[in-house]
């Protein structure tokens, strides 16, 4: 089976590469659009700024990549940025038109109470409701790195949640394309089964 995941210059690509190597899957980090059409699997990983992020996507052609595996119907897998860059628009960085596949925006976490901190960083529990979560045991605790969070508008299904001062997406699915805020590769034993579950 050949695993592409998407190299627009964004951080955490090798932890991934990593961890489905754990699984016994060889995975390409590839920047080139080609070989991302040939894949069986595809995911679009990711830390860093929606502005830059989305700059580096369309200047590789990896954003029309990613509407044709879309349209082919082939498996995607979208974590952390690769997820909030689905969407119609970010608040990061002054603002920015993200790829438009979901629609909805992403919004930065703005907190009433002040010992809620911003970035969100640690273990959450997630309620999870989708066939990738197949043997993970209900609310288990994944890792999050984020300022912002994914507010879907209609049409895209809701299938993570989790709360940090208020209760957040934490993961949707439309069709092929399942995508989730918080990061499986760095998520321990819960994160490499739902990897193996969308290797599956």
């Amino acid at each position: 089976m050949r695993v592409a995941i998407l190299d627009y210059q964004a951080g955490n690509l090798t932890s991934v590469q990593r961890a489905l190597a754990h699984l016994g899957q060889d995975a390409q980090v590839t920047a080139r659009p080609d070989e991302v059409a040939r894949a069986d699997r595809v995911i679009f990983p990711g830390v860093g700024a929606a502005g830059s992020c989305m700059a580096n996507l369309r200047a590789a052609g990896l954003d029309q990549a990613l509407r044709e595996v879309i349209a082919a119907g082939r498996p995607l897998l979208c974590i952390c940025v690769g997820m909030q860059l689905l969407f119609d628009s970010s608040e990061e960085d002054g603002g920015v038109a993200c790829l438009g596949l979901l629609p909805g925006a992403v919004r930065r976490f703005r907190p009433a109470d002040p010992t809620i901190k911003v970035p969100h960083m640690g273990w959450n529990p997630v309620t999870l409701r989708d066939p990738l979560a197949a043997g993970i045991a209900p609310d288990s605790p994944f890792y999050f790195v984020h300022s912002y969070y994914c507010d879907p508008g209609p049409g895209v299904e809701v299938i993570a949640t989790s709360v940090h001062g208020q209760e957040f997406c934490a993961g949707v699915r439309r069709g092929n394309l399942a995508a989730f805020q918080f990061h499986p590769e760095k998520s321990g034993a819960v994160g490499l089964k739902l990897l193996a579950n969308f290797l599956a």
